[in-house]
């Protein structure tokens, strides 16, 4: 287990036990689990026989995807919650990935002012990145994340078994993270990267298990994003921006989270090998391992004033300063950086090479 500031990680093969015990000591009025279509059908039955048999429970169902991700399916959770009578002794389980577990956690949190929430993961995107920060929110107006809070849920349970359910599409979107924590934090990390791509289950839970141990251990320094915990947006200035445009555009296929950062971990790191000297050697190694793991996407210049103005609505800005995090070395990295338009574009450029 690893244990963050107000709420541990569960991983054993007993990781369950915690949530049995939470269930039969705890004060609780009602539980609620939070699934879409996917979680409904592939993880609810596994996660039913973990807990104990006579909770009584409710399900709810949303539909999945990052275009659900808004204040519209908050309002429709709110509904549910009142009409099924939650109250602030409640507890909603979210059994899914990061859009669900976002989501979930920011309705918990802001029915009758708190209700209490678990957390789930069942998406390696989910399990490395969304389950550790406390961060809950939802998009708005096609922005990443505009409105949300920092809330912590009562604990995480991460099954590596419901990677199994997973299309290949959503596990190779989570490797998008674990690469973004070795390149700014973990040099054995980005070795093992380096010498074996490949997806084994072997290398997944170390890799899983070391990617939550590094976002801890930034979050205890750093809980509201203030200076280190900055860095965990490496990638994701242009990959946000990206991902954004290709959800609001009309003609373009919507990318999902780790297919954008993707994207935006190769301009981000060709930026920092042109701004602040980061080895040449390291970002063909960067290109090699993604294109390994990712299909190349079709970018035009045309998208790129679209992706300029996204930008300019990152919640790293200050005084309305495109600002980014970049790296001089494999776990060697410079906050706030100013970076020219025109060194943007250029990066655009590369990754389309």
């Amino acid at each position: 287990m690893i244990k963050a500031k107000d709420y541990t990680i569960y991983f054993e093969k007993d990781k369950y036990k915690p949530l049995e015990k939470y269930f039969l000591e705890e004060d609780y009025s009602s539980v609620f689990i939070l699934v879409d279509e996917h979680t409904k059908t592939q993880c609810l039955p596994i996660f039913l026989t973990k807990i104990p048999k006579e909770l009584d429970y409710h399900i709810i169902s949303i539909t999945s995807g990052e275009n659900h991700k808004n204040i519209e399916t908050c309002i429709y959770l709110w509904q549910e919650l009142t009409n099924l009578k939650a109250d602030r002794q409640s507890v909603l389980i979210n059994l899914g990935g990061g859009m669900l577990t976002d989501l979930g956690g920011f309705v918990a949190s802001t029915f009758k002012r708190g209700m209490r929430f678990i957390n789930v993961s069942t998406t390696l995107l989910g399990m490395v990145d969304a389950s550790v920060g406390g961060k809950t929110g939802i998009d708005f107006n096609n922005l990443k994340n505009q409105v949300g809070l920092f809330s912590n849920p009562e604990m995480v349970i991460i099954d590596v078994s419901y990677i199994k359910t997973l299309p290949k599409r959503e596990l190779h979107s989570g490797m998008a993270e674990i690469i973004k924590y070795a390149l700014t934090y973990d040099v054995n990390l980005w070795k093992s990267l380096k010498t074996n791509p490949e997806l084994s289950t072997i290398n997944l839970e170390n890799w899983i298990y070391s990617s939550i141990k590094i976002k801890n251990e930034i979050v205890l320094k750093d809980p509201k994003e203030q200076n280190l915990r900055k860095i965990l947006n490496y990638g994701h200035t242009i990959g946000h921006a990206i991902e954004s445009h290709f959800l609001a555009s009309k003609t373009k296929k919507s990318l999902i989270h780790g297919e954008a950062i993707a994207i935006g971990l190769i301009c981000e790191t060709y930026i920092s090998s042109k701004q602040l000297s980061f080895p040449e050697k390291e970002l063909d190694a960067l290109k090699k391992i993604i294109d390994t793991i990712f299909t190349r996407e079709n970018i035009l210049e045309s998208d790129y004033k679209h992706f300029m103005e996204l930008m300019k609505h990152d919640k790293k800005n200050i005084n309305g300063n495109i600002l980014f995090t970049l790296i001089k070395n494999i776990s060697e990295h410079k906050i706030n950086c100013k970076v020219e338009n025109e060194l943007i574009i250029e990066a655009l450029n590369f990754y389309s090479l």
